[in-house]
């Protein structure tokens, strides 16, 4: 059997087309079976199998290439992460922070997957439960975050926090960000948070706009549970998990969330620090830097370089 492919775009913008259809024949030339969405077929006009977006969409596959921003990967991440399948994100938007590898470097990126020279990291996810006064329960998960918010613009949230069953404390809120370190960089950094090194076991629990004393973001075991309770006498809030699923939270309802019990496998294509990530991605002043490369490996510092000025 062929090794496959499944390609997932944004193909509502036709430089996307381009490349997804430029990715398509190079992995077809290569041997590959290809796979695209059914709402993305007829944009895309190339010869693969057309599948749902659901659940079985890559079982089988050996990778899922997501072409396109954030958004675009993080949907690609719901197919690939029940079917074990790796993730590649080419970044074809903006920022697109967990992106892998740039448009400029399409070619070279296709060719190693087709040589298998790559690596797969596994990233830490959330699993959600929201458990609703009338008895109904949803379930839910995220790579980046699960965001309890306000459903009124114009009234504020009234939530309670525990963790590992503990109370923590009650805001008036415009909502709280939970977060993997994955996510830290996205909404919860947004939010105030801080940025955590993805190779770091954590979950971050961020309070938006919080009118409290103690309102700052907290960092917390992966083994612990978080609960956010909506205010039986509140106004009622919604979760939104990585901004791609929803879950309507009335009041009175708790949301419950702990580690995922499935990893995303995310392809690395080398093994650049995240520090170089971070400079890259946010543009970061970094002139007068006086270490190198020895210097970082033995973890001596900067100023140990060359002697004293």
């Amino acid at each position: 059997m062929s090794r496959q492919a499944l390609l997932v775009t944004h193909a509502g913008r036709a430089l996307n087309v381009v490349h997804a259809r430029r990715v398509a024949a190079q992995l077809s030339e290569a041997g590959f079976g290809l796979r695209v969405l059914t709402d993305e077929a007829p944009d895309l006009n190339i010869d693969a199998t057309v599948v749902r977006p659901d659940e079985k969409a890559a079982v089988g596959a050996e990778i899922v290439f997501a072409l396109g921003g954030d958004g675009t990967l993080l949907r690609a991440a719901a197919l690939a992460r029940p079917a074990g399948a790796a993730l590649l994100g080419i970044n074809l938007g903006r920022v697109g922070f967990l992106a892998e590898a740039e448009a400029e470097h399409l070619d070279e990126t296709v060719r190693r997957v087709v040589e298998g020279d790559y690596v797969v990291d596994e990233r830490m996810t959330l699993d959600l439960t929201v458990g609703r006064p009338d008895g109904s329960i949803a379930h839910s998960w995220a790579l980046n975050e699960a965001s309890v918010e306000k459903a009124m613009r114009e009234r504020m949230l009234e939530v309670m926090v525990s963790i590992d069953g503990r109370p923590l404390s009650r805001w008036g809120c415009d909502g709280v960000v939970c977060a993997t370190p994955t996510g830290s960089t996205a909404y919860a950094f947004s939010a105030g948070g801080p940025v955590v090194w993805p190779d770091v076991e954590a979950m971050l629990v961020v309070p938006i706009s919080a009118h409290a004393l103690f309102a700052r973001p907290l960092v917390t075991a992966p083994t612990s549970t978080i609960i956010v309770e909506v205010l039986s006498d509140g106004v009622p809030a919604v979760v939104s998990c990585d901004g791609q699923r929803v879950v309507q939270m009335p009041p009175g309802s708790r949301a419950v969330i702990r580690r995922g019990g499935d990893p995303v496998r995310v392809v690395r294509m080398s093994p650049r620090p995240f520090t170089d990530r971070l400079v890259a991605k946010f543009g970061l002043p970094v002139q007068g830097w006086r270490g190198d490369a020895e210097a970082a490996r033995s973890g001596r510092g900067a100023t140990d370089v060359g002697g004293a000025g």
